[in-house]
């Protein structure tokens, strides 16, 4: 299949597919981390319409995420901004493309476009971390676990590696926490692969 990975620059996706014996594409506006020539740095809209068979969808999730959301009424012209997300994710999932996964955290997606098909999370994909992660699914099939990875537990509380006690993610404030954050676990992109590949 001609696979689109959209808004990837990790091209960890992209290689998952690669590695199955797809012809499997990463776009977005940033290089691609791992420097291939199957990355392509532009608008993924401009090519929407390459005839693909399926596309894997990572919109920014800065405008769109729950825990963001609240800066919308602080902040002059973040809540237009919020609009303009809303408007590409629609725009993603009327792509022109047979079979679409887009994947973003719990946000507005859910109440301004339509329920997730699926909530997963990568302890159920053989990482110790828990990240709550949402697929709108077009013409594929939900997600299958994998491999379970329990929680220690803390005051009875699960918590996962990548968690303090408290429940709070354990990267601090940095200029490229966003970067780190949204790069998706290798156990979800191989399942990605072998399940919808």
């Amino acid at each position: 299949m001609r696979v689109l990975v959209a808004c990837e620059f990790s091209g960890v996706v992209r290689r998952a597919f690669r590695k199955k014996g797809h012809e499997a594409w990463s776009c977005d506006l940033l290089p691609a981390d791992d420097s291939q020539l199957d990355h392509i740095q532009g608008d993924v809209r401009e090519i929407l319409g390459d005839n693909w068979d399926m596309m894997i969808a990572h919109p920014p999730c800065t405008y769109l995420s729950v825990s963001g959301l609240h800066w919308n009424k602080r902040r002059p012209g973040r809540a237009e901004l919020t609009e303009e997300a809303i408007d590409f994710v629609q725009l993603l999932l009327a792509a022109p493309i047979e079979r679409i996964a887009l994947e973003n955290p719990i946000g507005c997606i859910s109440t301004r476009v339509r329920k997730p098909d699926q909530i997963i999370q990568p302890y159920n994909y053989g990482h110790d971390a828990s990240k709550a992660t949402c697929f709108w699914l077009v013409n594929l099939p939900t997600l299958r676990p994998t491999r379970y990875i329990p929680p220690r537990i803390v005051n009875g509380k699960k918590r996962w590696g990548n968690q303090t006690d408290s429940g709070q993610n354990k990267l601090t404030p940095s200029d490229d926490r966003w970067k780190l954050r949204s790069v998706t676990y290798q156990g979800i992109a191989d399942a990605m692969a072998d399940q919808w590949g």
